[in-house]
């Protein structure tokens, strides 16, 4: 299939699969365009119609944030220990595992210096600290500052969460920095919503469970069922996305116009060029530097698989095709089943890119200074959040409440700035998902090269894919 026809079918697949998220933003924009150019401002902060209208939305678009929120937790915490248990458990670990590991890690890590990189340097967030209503930043300040340091070097507030480790380090102390990383009491942990305590004592209970064997079958059953209850609520809260966003985007809009979208320029910048380079030089640096895999001709062997990842915007949906592309084209299937489903659940580089320039972004139009430490830990959170983000549209865009948590914020205290990813959101998604595709299919392989388990007679050869 000739590359236009394959582009013109994502781009039906997008529209046809995403129909009510663009519905959503069309018109909330339109409303939101309405209210702001026939209702005078006043009518939006005094006690009038225009300000019913406004307060509901407000409330539609704050729900639909804190049912996002609500689901972080129970599907880190599943998704965590299904993914480490599998991997422990899988005959294959020994031999292909620590060179997925490897081949996972630089990618993934090029991707969050990378993000940091292009948010810290092009400042994309400073283009809408005016479209951040005043007192939404002051209050957002507040809550900030429970974690920062004053000049003199001690808490400048009291912090509201016990042995939260930013909160030691800001007063220097190394010793209480560990032992709060460290959770005496996990369920402690769990409720006061300490997402590194969390995830250090989910991952260590993974491991665990990993060594022990069969035994272990009950309880990642229980797991197992946990995570697809906890996707079946996914699928239940992004049946709203649709009113959801539109009021997100109503309320922006109303408030600020059409001139909101303009300030979200550097932004998108941030985002397309990240993703820019990670598909045309840092996934094609790889192939050259760890295989002799030739890479136009494996970008032309996965061309459709990245076209239905751009089209559906997730690579759970696009996993068969994946593995079919790779398969015709001369990857074993000893690696294609190991390597690229383990993949479509934990290799979400281009997520990760995305949620560090997303969340500095966020700090920045709220105007709240990081350090480097808190800009470290934000590229090491967004590390894990990517790894647990299911294979699902906007899956990125929820587990970013997992950073926002690691900083003390909430994402029901951003809504003005949540309103503009989610004006954007579907696009982004669409070249993400398309990125993490293409991640996993060269690792896979990187892999086989390795191993000696591609057949360059087939990959060289484009008729192969004809019954793809």
């Amino acid at each position: 299939m000739k590359l236009p026809m394959q582009i013109f079918i994502a781009l039906g697949l997008a529209i046809k699969r995403n129909i009510h998220i663009f519905l959503g933003i069309i018109l909330g924009i339109i409303f939101g365009v309405i209210m702001n150019s026939y209702l005078p401002q006043a009518a939006l902060e005094n006690n009038s119609i225009g300000m019913i209208i406004f307060n509901i939305l407000d409330l539609i678009g704050q729900i639909f944030l804190r049912l996002i929120q609500m689901v972080v937790i129970p599907l880190v915490f599943s998704a965590i220990i299904i993914g480490i248990s599998s991997i422990g458990d899988n005959k294959q670990l020994g031999k292909f595992g620590g060179k997925m590991v490897f081949y996972y890690a630089i990618i993934t890590i090029v991707a969050v210096v990378l993000g940091a990189g292009l948010a810290t340097g092009l400042k994309p967030g400073e283009g809408v600290q005016n479209y951040i209503s005043e007192q939404s930043q002051i209050e957002i300040q507040k809550s900030f500052n429970h974690i920062q340091p004053s000049d003199s070097g001690d808490l400048s507030i009291v912090n509201i969460i016990d042995d939260n480790p930013l909160k030691s380090l800001a007063q220097g102390d190394t010793e209480a920095v560990i032992t709060s990383i460290i959770p005496d009491n996990p369920v402690k942990a769990l409720a006061q919503g300490n997402m590194i305590a969390i995830i250090l004592f989910v991952s260590i209970f993974a491991v665990a469970l990993a060594k022990v064997g069969e035994i272990n079958r009950p309880v990642v059953a229980f797991f197992e069922s946990l995570f697809a209850a906890t996707m079946k609520v996914i699928d239940w809260i992004m049946y709203l996305a649709a009113p959801g966003i539109f009021a997100l985007v109503a309320t922006s809009v109303s408030q600020f116009g059409l001139s909101m979208f303009g300030a979200l320029s550097k932004y998108f910048i941030a985002i397309f060029l990240g993703f820019a380079i990670q598909l045309f030089i840092l996934y094609p640096l790889m192939l050259k530097i760890f295989s002799k895999v030739p890479i136009l001709t494996f970008y032309s062997a996965i061309a459709e698989a990245m076209m239905v990842a751009f089209g559906t915007a997730s690579s759970s949906a696009t996993l068969p095709l994946t593995i079919a592309c790779c398969e015709k084209r001369g990857i074993s299937h000893k690696i294609c089943s190991f390597v690229l489903p383990l993949g479509a659940t934990l290799n979400m580089d281009a997520s990760a890119l995305f949620q560090v320039v997303s969340v500095i972004f966020l700090t920045q139009a709220y105007d709240l200074h990081l350090s480097i430490f808190q800009i470290l830990l934000i590229m090491l959170l967004a590390i894990i959040a990517s790894s647990t983000s299911a294979g699902i549209p906007s899956a990125g865009l929820i587990t970013i409440v997992l950073i926002l948590q690691g900083l003390g914020l909430e994402a029901s205290q951003l809504v003005q700035g949540f309103a503009f990813l989610f004006a954007i959101e579907r696009i982004i998604d669409m070249f993400r998902t398309m990125n993490n595709v293409t991640s996993d299919a060269v690792v896979a392989a990187l892999i086989a090269d390795n191993e000696n388990e591609i057949n360059y007679d087939l990959l060289s050869n484009p008729d192969s894919t004809e019954i793809v």
